[in-house]
Order: C-alpha cells, then structure tokens, then sequence
C-alpha cells in the first residue's frame, strides 16, 4: 500500500503542530487566542489531510 516507511508519517505530527502554531501567532499575541486558532488550524490541516489520504485509498481500490 505505502511505498515510504509507515514512521515517516510520525513527522506529520511536528510538522503539524509547528505550522499550525507560528500560523496562530502571527495571526494573535495573545497565547489562549494562538492556541484555539492553532487548534482549529491543525483540526482544518488534518481533516484535509485525512480526506485527500481516503480518496487515494478508494482510488487505489479502484485501479
């Protein structure tokens, strides 16, 4: 199924909280409002992720 390591998926992890925190900050200076907008950026950068990794999924199921 995967051509690459399963392990490296574990850097989305940083790599996600990493962008979803500097997008935040450079948006608010206040930390509570940066960790809401970061929450819902990383909520909005996994759900697309996640739909973009099913669609693969399917299409591969097809061919």
């Amino acid at each position: 199924m995967l051509s690459i390591s399963p392990t490296y998926l574990l850097y989305f992890v940083p790599l996600l909280i990493a962008i979803s925190l500097v997008f935040g900050a450079t948006r608010h200076e206040d930390m509570n409002l940066v960790l809401r907008h970061a929450a819902g950026t990383a909520r909005w950068i996994g759900g697309f992720m996640g739909l973009i990794f099913v669609v693969l999924l399917v299409l591969e199921y097809i061919v």
